[in-house]
């Protein structure tokens, strides 16, 4: 059972505790130096039936740098193919700090990631299972193969499984790798007596590993214990999933994950987890909040803000959960991506799994001690070992494993990662939407080459499309260049309507800025929503508590707020209070809902700049339609249905009036008309609004432009039915 529905996914949460730095240094590695640009290239294809691979040939496990493109064949789903385009690239790292250039921005380092001679990298720190000694032993490793491996061009980033995908950031300086590992050198929890994961708490207190009693002969003891490695477990498998997805989205070429981790046992359904405890089945039971005063079908134990009847669904969930199937799709992802896994195990030569005597809730389970069987051990060390090989060897990757060369083995992902050819060709199967396999050979005896296993073809609409543009593009004259920077924005404000293809447990919008005649600490508005894999069929239907956090980028707090949101509702807006005057720069808004004490919270965090006096930023958008009742409901979800109304409201500080209009992806002028209108608030805000009925408008994407003398804003929605 995937554990979205059970709300066992906690992605954006930041580490726990100290972590909590971690992964906001891991998402922020960036910095501004001066850029010279480099020799132009020769580009590559586009067109929907261009392949693009890049392949890497060894013998003897040394890269092979003078092949031609004669001895290349590619073979896709079989059938021989033409190499048309053909080119060797040599990667030589080792720059000097100072002349590596760094992305100013997010966006740019996105955008340096998206070249196809750049090789893209990505640390991911599996804290849950690594030890706080493999944190330790890693580091400096890790630091110099990433200054080998690093060339004018590329980029990496750091993520770890409490992380969103969406929030790591391309950089190619390693200084601050090298500093933050420095910092946290003990990130790894695995094996850790004390738990920072109040869910893990709360296990622990749901089945405290008492045994059997002389009035209930039911065995709790080992039930806490194995929830807690099975939802570690299962936090990864979501993260590495998450990050080849958005990977995917990010190149079409090949993408490299250096994971850092012990492996995983990948659980199987086990029914003897969910076996009767205490002598009775858990039944739903009326009590009191104590922090509502109210009745709840869900209470809480005295003293303890657990719930049993969430640590019982959650139980039932992770005994039933199959982390081998889901491990399968993930190598299936990932070849569809184009991306290899690189996974390094940091303990070096491995003797035992476990140590000796391993950290236990309660009483030791029936029939043991503390100790794990040297069979037992035996049987997991080999599970999580075959795991990473599997891992690397699935992906067209290295497993640096069972070894305490860990330098050695991280100079071989950076040999094997420093020369490569690029090759494209023109496929000949059909435009059919589906994974086509791809074979490279190499026709020189002796020699292994490495590429991506497919690829994911274009449907015939996107073909089209594609064709169309490419027609239309070539019959206009050259563009001007204020057209060319209309349709750039109009592409930014539409661009990240892609993350809707696929549902998420919480999503959230923001806005921020100057209320009228008040220069002194900028005002910030938050929308969540509950997303469609959030846990909506038992204790969420009851309400939630929604907290939002602003902190700097050094994770001190400025604002927060906090709002209990009723039975039956899936949406909150809230205005942050702030602990001092919040002043214009860069921060981090972490946002999180839980239904009670003792469930698994959904959580996610975003960076955002809240801009100098009086400027904006960001949008607030409401729903109004028959699920609604027709009332206007705040919503963080921009996706709407023909018989509803969308309006959207930006702030401002100036009397100004606005008007507004609508367009397409484009930015082409639609003939629908938009409400615009000035409103001031009771609590001193002031908001330019847009509302437009969506009955006249095809399924698409779409922008609404709001204009007030100098200021113009765009932003984006889409029609799904």
């Amino acid at each position: 059972m995937r554990a979205e529905r059970s709300g066992l996914r906690a992605k954006g949460t930041g580490l726990r505790a100290k972590g909590s730095g971690l992964a906001a240094a891991a998402a922020l590695i960036s910095a501004t130096v001066a850029q010279t640009p480099s020799p132009p290239q020769p580009t590559f294809r586009t067109e929907a039936n261009y392949v693009r691979v890049d392949a890497y040939p060894t013998k003897d496990g040394a890269p092979i740098g003078d092949l031609t493109q004669a001895d290349f064949e590619i073979l896709e789903s079989g059938a021989p193919q033409k190499i048309e385009q053909f080119e060797r690239v040599l990667i030589q790292g080792n720059m000097p700090q100072e002349m590596r250039r760094e992305p100013g921005s997010v966006e740019q380092g996105r955008q340096a990631a998206q070249n196809p001679r750049a090789r893209v990298f990505v640390v991911f720190l599996d804290i849950n299972h690594v030890s706080v000694e493999g944190s330790h032993r890693i580091r400096a490793p890790l630091v110099d193969a990433l200054n080998r491996l690093i060339g004018p061009d590329d980029v990496f980033a750091v993520m770890t499984p409490e992380m969103s995908a969406r929030d790591i950031t391309f950089a190619r300086r390693t200084t601050t790798i090298d500093g933050f590992l420095t910092r946290y050198w003990t990130w790894g929890e695995r094996d850790q007596l004390n738990s920072r994961d109040p869910v893990e708490d709360q296990y622990k207190l749901c089945y405290p590993g008492v045994g059997p009693t002389r009035m209930c002969p039911d065995d709790d003891r080992g039930v806490a214990d194995e929830m807690i490695e099975r939802r570690r477990e299962k936090l990864t498998m979501d993260a590495l999933e998450d990050l080849v997805r958005y990977l995917r989205g990010v190149r079409e070429e090949r993408k490299a994950v250096l994971a850092v981790t012990d492996g995983w046992r990948l659980f199987r359904p086990n029914p003897t987890l969910a076996r009767q405890l205490y002598c009775s089945v858990p039944q739903a039971t009326i009590g009191i909040d104590p922090r509502t005063a109210k009745p709840t079908a869900n209470p809480v134990q005295p003293g303890t803000g657990t719930s049993p009847m969430t640590c019982e669904r959650d139980r039932q969930t992770l005994a039933y959960m199959d982390d081998e199937q889901q491990f399968r799709n993930l190598l299936d992802v990932a070849n569809g991506a184009n991306t290899s896994f690189y996974p390094i195990d940091p303990r070096g030569l491995v003797v035992f799994d476990e140590p000796i005597s391993r950290p236990t809730t309660g009483l030791p389970p029936r029939g043991s001690t503390t100790i794990t069987p040297p069979s037992v051990d035996r049987l997991r060390l080999g599970a999580r070992l075959d795991s990473l090989r599997t891992l690397a060897e699935a992906t067209d990757g290295l497993a640096m494993v069972d070894s305490n060369n860990l330098a050695g083995g991280l100079k071989r992902v950076v040999d094997d990662l420093s020369s490569y050819y690029l090759l494209g060709y023109y496929s000949t199967g059909k435009l059919d939407g589906k994974f086509h396999p791809i074979s490279v050979r190499v026709k020189r005896p002796g020699v292994n080459v490495r590429a991506r296993r497919g690829y994911l073809a274009a449907t015939l609409a996107d073909a089209t499309a594609l064709s169309r543009a490419a027609s239309s593009s070539a019959a206009r004259a050259e563009p001007e260049p204020a057209a060319i920077a209309e349709a750039r924005v109009v592409e930014a404000a539409v661009a990240p309507l892609a993350g809707y293809a696929r549902e998420v447990p919480l999503r959230f919008q923001i806005a921020a800025g100057w209320k009228p005649g008040d220069t002194a600490s900028a005002a910030l508005w938050v929308v969540g929503e509950l997303g469609g894999v959030a846990t909506v069929g038992d204790a969420w239907q009851d309400g939630f508590d929604a907290t939002v956090t602003l902190t700097t980028l050094t994770d001190a707090t400025v604002a927060s707020g906090r709002v209990t949101v009723p039975r039956g509702a899936r949406t909150f807006r809230m205005a942050l209070t702030a602990s001092q005057p919040l002043q214009a720069g860069d921060y981090v808004l972490r946002v999180g809902a839980r239904a009670g004490f003792a469930s698994i919270p959904s959580r996610d965090s975003a960076r955002l700049a809240i801009p100098a006096a009086p400027d904006a930023m960001g949008a607030l958008f409401f729903r109004r339609g028959p699920a609604t009742a027709n009332r206007d409901v705040p919503t963080a979800d921009l996706r709407f249905r023909r018989n509803e109304q969308v309006r959207v409201e930006i702030p401002t500080a100036a009397p100004d009036p606005v008007t507004a209009r609508l367009l397409d992806r484009t930015g082409k002028l639609l003939a629908v008309p938009v409400a615009a209108a000035l409103r001031d608030d009771s609590d001193g805000s002031r908001w330019h609004t847009a509302q437009l009925a969506l009955a006249p408008l095809a399924p698409g994407d779409y922008a609404i432009e709001m204009a007030a003398r100098d200021r113009r804003t765009i932003t984006a929605f889409r029609v799904i039915q």
